[in-house]
C-alpha cells in the first residue's frame, strides 16, 4: 500500500506555492459529518458562504463556487461568454498565461499571444501599453476579451490589472476583461469590482488554504449579459443555472460539501483577521524572504521590483547550475519542498511559496533548508540569507490583527 505520511519525524515543509498548507483549523472543520445538500442546514451554509467569499473578492456582484480545480474556473470563464471561432487576446507572462492559452485553443477560441520575447520576457509583469496598442488597431471589435493572469505562480510577478482595465477603456475597446488570480486570491491585493474586471478566476488551494478542489468565477454585470449570448458548449459549468440554485443558497448538482465546511472556515480566519492585515503580513513576509536572496547575492526571477509577488519568490541559480538538481538535495535532506522552474524557466529557477498558514519561524527555516542545499550543491553564496531573514523580521515586527 502506498505510503502517503512517511516522513519520519516533525512536519514536512510544504513550501511550493500552492498547494499551501492546511491549517490545523480548517482540517478539523473539514472533518466534520457531511450533511444533506439538499436540507435546510446546507443551504443556510450556501447563503452564508456566498456573503462571505464576496468580501474577498471585494465585489458586490456574484461569485460562482465550483468543485472543480482552478483549470476547471478558467474553462468555465471562456465557456459562459465566448462563441466558436470569438477571438480573444491574452498575454504571456508565464507558464500558466502560457496554458491557458493552450485550453482556448482546444475550446475552439481563438487566441493572440502578446508578450516580451523569449525567457526574459518571463520576468517581467503585464504591459499595459501593448494591450492598448494592440486594442486600438482592433476597429471592428473581434477581440471579445483580454485575459491576464495576475499573480503569474510560475515566475513571482504580480501584474497590475488596474492598469490593464485602464488600457482597455484608453482604447475605447468593449472587451471583457477576465484574470486568473488563482494563486494571487487572500495572499495579493485584488479588487474586482474597483479594477473593473468582468470574470475573475480563483482556487482554494492558495491563499484560501484549502485543500485543492474549489475553484470561483467572480462575475460582472457585463460577463453576466455576454454568457446570455454565448454559445460555447456547458453544462457543468453554466452560470445560469448554478446562480438560480444559489439564490437559496443550493448548486444545482451535488457540491463539495466537506471542502465547503473547510472554505466557511478559512474565510472566518481572514475576515476575523481583516484582510488587509493579510495582504500586509504576505507583504513582510515576501520581504524578508527577498532580503535572504539579496544576501546570498542571487537574482529573484522577477526583473521589476514594483511587480514583485507577496504569494512567491522565484531564485534564479547561477549559470551552470541545475536548480532541479539542487531542489532534490533539498528536498532528500531537509524534507522541504520547493517549486520548479516550469517552461522557459525550467532547471533555471526554484520557487519559495510564503503564503497560507506560515508564520516567520517557517520561513526562517525554508530559508535554512535552502541554503544548506545550495551549499551542499556547489552553489557560491556571498552571505547568509537566514541572518538577513532574521535581520528584517526583527526590525519589521508584525502589526496584524488576530489569527
Amino acid at each position: 500500500m502506498l505510503n502517503l505520511d512517511f516522513h519520519p519525524s516533525g512536519r514536512h515543509f510544504l513550501q511550493i506555492p500552492g498547494p499551501s498548507p492546511v491549517p490545523d483549523r480548517i482540517l478539523r472543520a473539514m472533518s466534520l459529518p457531511t450533511i444533506d445538500h439538499r436540507g435546510p442546514e446546507f443551504g443556510a451554509l450556501g447563503l452564508e458562504l456566498l456573503s462571505k467569499i464576496q468580501k474577498i473578492f471585494k465585489t458586490e456582484n456574484p461569485v460562482i463556487i465550483y468543485p472543480a480545480s482552478g483549470t476547471g474556473a478558467w474553462e468555465a470563464a471562456l465557456a459562459n461568454t465566448m462563441s466558436p471561432g470569438d477571438r480573444v487576446l491574452m498575454f504571456e507572462t508565464g507558464h500558466f498565461a502560457t496554458l491557458w492559452h493552450k485550453m482556448a485553443l482546444r475550446l475552439d477560441v481563438q487566441p493572440e499571444f502578446l508578450g516580451l520575447p523569449g525567457y526574459e520576457g518571463w520576468r517581467h509583469g503585464v504591459q499595459a501599453d501593448m494591450i492598448e496598442a494592440r486594442l486600438k488597431e482592433d476597429t471592428g471589435h473581434e477581440l471579445k476579451a483580454v485575459c491576464v493572469v495576475h499573480n503569474e505562480t510560475s515566475t513571482g510577478v504580480t501584474s497590475d490589472i488596474a492598469a490593464v482595465r485602464k488600457a482597455i477603456d484608453a482604447a475605447g475597446h468593449p472587451a471583457l476583461l477576465i484574470v486568473d488570480t488563482i494563486s494571487g486570491l487572500a495572499s495579493a491585493d485584488y479588487r474586482h469590482d474597483e479594477w473593473g474586471v468582468d470574470v475573475t478566476v480563483s482556487g482554494s488551494q492558495k491563499g484560501l488554504m484549502l485543500p485543492p478542489g474549489i475553484s470561483f468565477n467572480a462575475l460582472s454585470p457585463k460577463a453576466i449579459e455576454a454568457s446570455q449570448q454565448a454559445k460555447l458548449p456547458k453544462s457543468f459549468w453554466a452560470w445560469d443555472e448554478i446562480l438560480e440554485a444559489n439564490k437559496n443558497g443550493f448548486w444545482p448538482y451535488t457540491p463539495s460539501t466537506n471542502l465547503l465546511y473547510g472554505l466557511n472556515e478559512a474565510l472566518d480566519m481572514l475576515l476575523d483577521e481583516g484582510i488587509e492585515n493579510v495582504l500586509a503580513r504576505h507583504q513582510r513576509w515576501a520581504a524578508g524572504v527577498r532580503s535572504a536572496v539579496e544576501a546570498w547575492g542571487l537574482e529573484i526571477q522577477c526583473l521589476d521590483p514594483s511587480v514583485y509577488s507577496p504569494v512567491l519568490t522565484g531564485v534564479v541559480m547561477p549559470e551552470g547550475v541545475d536548480a532541479d538538481a539542487v531542489r532534490k538535495i533539498i528536498y532528500e535532506r531537509f524534507d522541504l519542498s520547493l517549486g520548479m522552474g516550469l517552461g522557459k524557466a525550467k532547471g533555471k529557477m526554484f520557487r519559495i511559496g510564503h503564503l497560507g498558514d506560515c508564520n516567520d519561524l517557517t520561513l526562517i527555516a525554508t530559508l535554512g533548508g535552502c541554503e544548506a542545499g545550495m551549499k551542499l550543491s556547489g552553489v557560491n553564496l556571498k552571505g547568509s540569507g537566514v541572518t538577513a531573514a532574521l535581520d528584517y523580521f526583527a526590525a519589521n515586527p508584525l502589526n496584524a490583527g488576530k489569527r
